[in-house]
């Protein structure tokens, strides 16, 4: 081979040479681009499950905080009801409300001296 093919082949080489490392540079930046697209894609879909979370956690707040209203309107009515009625059977029956008035305060009572020798004996 004289000097004039070695130089050829030679330069045909870095010619080869240079086309792959374009190509290979091009590839890089494509797989690059492609990357940073499917981040910025993962990072949109966390953006909108954040804020999708967000709202479904706000309702479920709201929906509770109604729930926990009606529960205690719920027991308020119930309780005037309760207290209307005991009024009422007092005024209509007072004898026989304090009758039961004095044997509920005798059986507490009477509970109450159960438990504390129950407790002192021991």
């Amino acid at each position: 081979m004289n000097h004039s093919d070695k130089s050829t082949v030679e330069a045909s080489v870095a010619s080869v040479a240079r086309t792959a490392s374009q190509g290979a540079e091009e590839v890089a930046q494509t797989a690059m681009r492609a990357v940073g697209n499917g981040i910025d894609d993962v990072s949109s879909s966390l953006g909108n499950a954040r804020q999708e979370t967000g709202a479904a956690l706000r309702q479920l707040v709201q929906d509770s905080e109604a729930l926990a209203h009606r529960g205690i309107d719920r027991v308020r009515e119930q309780s005037l009801h309760a207290k209307d009625a005991t009024t009422a059977y007092i005024q209509h029956e007072p004898v026989k409300s304090m009758l039961m008035a004095a044997a509920v305060g005798a059986a507490l009572m009477g509970l109450v001296a159960l438990f504390s020798r129950g407790h002192s004996g021991r």
